[in-house]
């Protein structure tokens, strides 16, 4: 039998999310993919660093795409910690360099934060549901 500090039981989000659900996963997809590009094209065409072989550092966020599209819960958590690094390193560029690489830089940490706080809302919510509905379990 659960204690009553257990943790919620996790809810499966439907095969027809409700829409607050369908629009926060949109805006999760949108800005993963939108950090996506800015990676590679910082560091393919813009403004490369050597051979533009840090265009691989977006090879995390495309590992996630599959998981936020089927609202799989446990990827909106571990990509809410990942995202943390691009913060950093979009604010350590941003504050040493200069020019596009600055401003590009400053691009990253707002599309990582907007990221990092779309799917953050996207947890609580489904937590909340999972909370008023017993009995359901995460697939």
């Amino acid at each position: 039998m659960p204690s009553a500090h257990a943790a919620p039981q996790e809810v499966a989000a439907p095969e027809t999310a409700p829409p607050a659900l369908q629009v926060l996963r949109a805006a999760c997809i949108a800005s993963l993919l939108a950090l996506v590009a800015l990676g590679l094209a910082w560091e393919a065409w813009l403004a490369p660093t050597g051979r533009g072989t840090l265009a691989l550092k977006v090879l995390p966020l495309l590992v996630a795409l599959p998981g936020l599209w089927r609202h799989r819960l446990y990827t909106y958590r571990w990509l809410s910690l990942l995202v943390w690094l691009y913060v950093l390193e979009g604010l350590m560029r941003s504050t040493t360099e200069q020019g596009l690489t600055a401003l590009l830089a400053a691009l990253e940490v707002v599309l990582a934060v907007a990221l990092f706080g779309t799917a953050t809302i996207y947890i609580r919510r489904r937590l909340r549901a999972a909370a008023a509905t017993p009995g359901q379990h995460d697939g």
